[in-house]
């Protein structure tokens, strides 16, 4: 079997799967180009209003290949990072179904995405500095940014791991899944496929632009233009008339 992203677009939600068991699902230089690739695929596929990125049980991601990541310089390292940052640059909401390791390059897919679901085997591991290694594609602010500075210094610097639950209590996970992991994946991106995509996308953008503000003024007038706009959508006429329809039969 050839190691790929396996795409497969269905219900409104492009799932990703890296499918490479053979290395734990590891990330080669053509498995980042083709996840980068799929997710610009879905992007432009105006029936998708989600992406879930996973991998092939066991593993979620064990990190970079090791042969591609010895012999990269700067340009080599950016081709490594580039399938975890198309995750990250994303303009549909993303969620990260990780079922178990989560590695280095790895880690950084699983925290690139908006939401992450942890299976009961999900573990989150830096490892960087364990293989003589800084870390790269940006895990130290995104660890900070999700974890606050002590967890990510615990991980980062004194490589400790965090396990699904622990993942949950530092916020780098929003739930443990018991079940199936996909099922609850694509049952948590229902809302965002049932939203009108453009708004969906509006509000994607306005999260990440408010994110930085300090004021709540400011994140009123970031948000105002976008909501005029889904003020004056089809989509917004037909759903009201459709609640005011409802109201008006159980009157």
């Amino acid at each position: 079997m050839t190691d790929s992203i396996v795409s497969e677009h269905t219900g409104g939600v492009a799932l990703l799967t890296v499918d490479a068991p053979g290395s734990r699902n590891a990330l080669t230089l053509d498995l980042s180009a083709q996840l980068a690739a799929a997710v610009e695929a879905a992007e432009q596929d105006e029936s998708i209003h989600a992406v879930v990125v996973t991998g092939t049980p066991p593993a979620f991601c064990a990190g970079a290949d090791l042969a591609a990541l010895g012999r990269a310089d700067e340009a080599g390292l950016r081709a490594i990072y580039e399938g975890f940052l198309a995750v990250a640059r994303c303009a549909l909401p993303t969620i990260a179904a990780v079922g178990g390791a989560a590695v280095g390059a790895g880690l950084n897919l699983a925290l690139a995405a908006d939401v992450r679901l942890a299976g009961p085997r999900a573990k989150f591991v830096a490892r960087f500095l364990e293989l003589g290694l800084h870390p790269g594609g940006g895990m130290t602010w995104m660890t900070q940014r999700l974890a606050g500075p002590q967890q990510a210094a615990a991980m980062t610097l004194f490589g400790q791991p965090l396990d699904a639950d622990a993942a949950v209590r530092a916020g780098l996970a929003l739930k443990v899944v018991e079940g199936d992991l996909i099922d609850a994946a694509l049952e948590l991106a229902a809302p965002a496929v049932a939203a009108p995509r453009e708004a969906l996308l509006a509000t994607k953008r306005s999260l990440r632009t408010t994110a930085s503000l300090a004021a709540h003024a400011d994140a009123v007038d970031v948000e105002i233009e976008p909501q005029l706009a889904s003020l004056a959508s089809p989509e917004f006429a037909e759903r009201l008339e459709a609640m005011r329809a409802r109201i008006r039969s159980h009157s």
